[in-house]
């Protein structure tokens, strides 16, 4: 059963959907570990627990991988230096409610018949302990309960000779979201699942090859964009040049909804699409479906904030930060008491008091996850001095678990899952709330929305899901899933 208690959770990030991992991959550059640290950096937002490099000098592999930031873990010269080589791979990852320990951190790493064998994942595949159950029978021994463990040991149990043919083998069987960057002896391997669920692309440095998760991660190692890595499409790069290979029969690709949204980076550049001017024109639609009286359009920040514009300047209602974000707080702390819980939304957020007083505030965020976080900002406003608070959410409501590498809850915890707009305005204590419709949605970003073959992955949205989903009873989660394989396949620590 929800409650409105407002003890209840007391982590604003724990009240959002995460991206669970981004990667970075690079071929052929002098420091290529230093490249890759600046990579992770621009996609830290994709990531924040934990993350790692791994690198090739033409004879030996080197890694590291620690918990924390980029920040923390790359920037000594001596961790970049030990990581020699002309290539290297990089990921940064989000752990759920599942082991969070160095274990799963990757890029994973292993030694194949083929040599050394690195990998970085950014997904989830839906078939993970069903492939881990018939591998481990078969005599696997896994060392993460990672789901991309899995690829290393297909690939590794391969009857082909040849590693990509080994690697095609591998994705032939797994079901579910993958963008992979591979770092093997034979060359870089980049490659995508055939729906092309999350995002992966290409660029280059002179005459370095660059993958990564997001455009913006090109931009701050000053590489130019070349193009996104097709769905169902591998690339494979070593010192002869890049060669593409497409293993999989053409599907109609179902790429996320959400990284326009929410996930990526408002400076990138999705499908050849402004993420910020996507975002803006959200805003724009959402005003137009669910227009309000009021003073000020005050975003919820950060990721509210190009909605609020793009609603502010629809509606002509002005535009103002009526929440100020603190920056220099991290997760928040664990607090021993009701009354410091209580405090722990202003930690991140306070509200700007002189701006807010005997006003009426639109509230933009860009989701509704559990909802709590919403009811204390709106409870925020209202201790401010606001005399009307209206809540508009720049999606559509969130009333399913996504399975595709997006930290999500267990659907009954799920709001929108729970209840209507009403029944929801009620529980967040706004004065209205409205959502953008999902054929708004779809206008929003310049397309006609065909319910009937969706072109995009919205499931947690609408329930449509794109692949079997073999590993999941009715309302799990990937969260669920992960703490099934530590559960099932307990492990001994990381050495």
């Amino acid at each position: 059963m929800l409650t409105t208690n407002p003890f209840e959770i007391f982590d604003p990030e724990a009240d959002k959907l995460h991206e669970e991992c981004g990667v970075f991959g690079i071929w052929g550059a002098d420091k290529a570990s230093a490249h890759v640290a600046l990579g992770l950096h621009a996609l830290q937002h994709r990531g924040q627990e934990a993350s790692g490099i791994t690198s090739f000098d033409g004879k030996h592999f080197h890694s590291h991988r620690a918990m924390g930031h980029v920040a923390g873990n790359f920037d000594r010269d001596d961790v970049i230096n030990a990581l020699a080589g002309s290539a290297a791979i990089g990921h940064n990852r989000y752990s759920t409610t599942g082991e969070n320990g160095l274990r799963n951190v990757q890029p994973l790493f292993a030694e194949l018949a083929t040599g050394g064998f690195g990998i970085a994942h950014n997904g989830n595949l839906s078939n993970a302990m069903a492939l881990r159950d018939q591998l481990v029978k078969r005599g696997s021994i896994f060392q993460s309960t990672s789901d991309t463990e899995v690829f290393i040991h297909l690939v590794a149990r391969s009857s082909h000779d040849a590693l990509v043919d080994r690697l095609i083998d591998a994705l032939k069987q797994v079901e579910g979201a993958y963008s992979l960057v591979i770092l093997t002896p034979q060359g870089m391997v980049a490659c995508r699942d055939p729906l092309g669920i999350r995002p992966l692309v290409m660029g280059m440095i002179g005459d370095s090859t660059v993958f990564a998760s997001e455009t913006v991660a090109l931009d701050v190692v000053g590489a130019t964009f070349l193009r996104d890595v097709e769905p169902g499409e591998m690339i494979f790069v070593n010192e002869a040049g890049a060669k593409s290979i497409r293993p999989f029969a053409s599907v109609r690709p179902r790429p996320c909804i959400f990284e326009h949204v929410y996930f990526s980076r408002p400076d990138s550049v999705a499908e050849g699409k402004s993420v910020y001017e996507v975002r803006k024109n959200i805003g724009a639609q959402l005003s137009r479906e669910a227009p309000v009286k009021a003073d000020y359009v005050v975003p919820v920040p950060d990721s509210g904030v190009p909605a609020a514009i793009g609603f502010s300047q629809e509606s002509g209602i002005p535009f103002e930060l009526g929440i100020i974000r603190s920056h220099y707080v991290g997760r928040t702390f664990i607090q021993p008491s009701a009354e410091g819980r209580g405090n722990s939304v202003k930690m991140k957020h306070n509200a700007n008091s002189a701006l807010i007083k005997g006003k009426r505030i639109v509230l933009v965020d860009d989701s509704i996850v559990r909802g709590t976080t919403s009811l204390k900002i709106v409870q925020m406003m209202r201790d401010a001095g606001a005399t009307e608070v209206h809540m508009r959410i720049a999606s559509p409501p969130t009333a399913h678990s996504c399975f595709y590498g997006v930290d999500t809850p267990v659907r009954e915890k799920l709001l929108a899952a729970r209840m209507d707009v009403e029944a929801m305005r009620q529980f967040i204590q706004a004065d209205s709330l409205a959502f953008i419709t999902i054929d708004g949605l779809y206008q929003a970003m310049g397309e006609a929305r065909n319910a009937a073959a969706p072109q995009r992955c919205d499931a947690c949205f609408t329930g449509a899901y794109p692949t079997t989903l073999t590993d999941h009873p009715a309302g799990a989660s990937d969260v669920a899933q992960e703490q099934a394989m530590e559960d099932s396949f307990p492990l001994a620590a990381n050495l």
